[in-house]
């Protein structure tokens, strides 16, 4: 839903401007498209839980899915037993190099300078440890938490590709969503209508069987002409000429609205 080739473009404008039956003045005609959001994990995994369905409404920070993980679980118990390690080496250091302070500012100076300085290069070694074990767990527990996917914005399920126990490579999705702030209506108009349509001006879509007509705001208009007549643009071909414009609902009207659904639009 989301491109469609020039060709396709071209003839779709030109049956929704020519082949149709005659609309009242400042009408254009045009459909609902919806930009889908595709859920999947940079890491791949069996699928052991597909937490939605396909017609599900899910809200934000819900759980979609979630791959096999227990590599990943082994790996961030693995490291945080490292990190406590390595803290407890460095309080044990820190400790050691504050005795050896405290003992070298005492006036009988029972600590070398050197001693001192032995104690405070061990403290740094084992700062730089807990740095770096702390790094490994980071990582370990990001791998971890990537196996799960949440919804990032309420929406509405549009399909889901893979059942649970299938094997999901990464990066492959597994959930498509279809936030309502997704849905636009996509229309064409005529080039002597094109000045009656602005960037955030309003228009209204009407839709068979709609109880009422919706208000949409226009968010694009193409900077070139979607169908172009061969050779010249004559006086004659130049009537042909039709640009694509695009206008988003607010959430609520979006509801209501499906992909793929045919509109007339009312220009302002």
């Amino acid at each position: 839903m989301r491109f469609f080739p020039r060709v396709a473009l071209s003839a779709l404008a030109a049956v929704l401007v020519g082949g149709c039956s005659p609309n009242p003045p400042g009408d254009a005609q045009g459909y609902i498209e919806g930009e889908y959001v595709y859920l999947a994990s940079p890491l791949g995994g069996a699928l052991t839980n597909l937490a939605v369905a396909r017609g599900d409404s899910v809200k934000a920070g819900q759980l979609l899915f979630r791959l096999e993980r227990q590599s990943e679980a082994d790996a961030v118990a693995e490291a945080g037993k490292n990190l406590a390690s390595a803290k407890a080496s460095l309080a044990l250091a820190e400790s050691i190099f504050q005795r050896r302070k405290e003992l070298r500012e005492n006036p009988s100076a029972v600590v070398s300078a050197e001693e001192l300085d032995q104690a405070h290069a061990q403290r740094d070694s084992a700062a730089a440890e807990v740095a770096s074990q702390q790094a490994v767990r980071d990582k370990a527990k990001w791998s971890f938490d990537q196996k799960e996917q949440f919804a990032p914005v309420d929406a509405a399920v549009h399909d889901t590709l893979y059942r649970s126990g299938e094997f999901v490579a990464a990066g492959n999705p597994v959930v498509v969503l279809l936030p309502p702030a997704n849905l636009k209506v996509r229309f064409f108009v005529p080039q002597e209508k094109l000045p009656q349509v602005k960037v955030g001006g309003a228009v209204l879509v009407k839709c068979d069987g709609a109880a009422h007509a919706f208000s949409a705001t226009v968010n694009y208009i193409s900077t070139e002409a979607e169908y172009t007549p061969p050779v010249i643009y004559s006086r004659e071909t130049r009537a042909e000429l039709v640009f694509m414009i695009e206008a988003k609902f607010a959430p609520a009207d979006a509801a209501e609205l499906r992909p793929g659904q045919p509109v007339d639009v009312q220009l302002p």
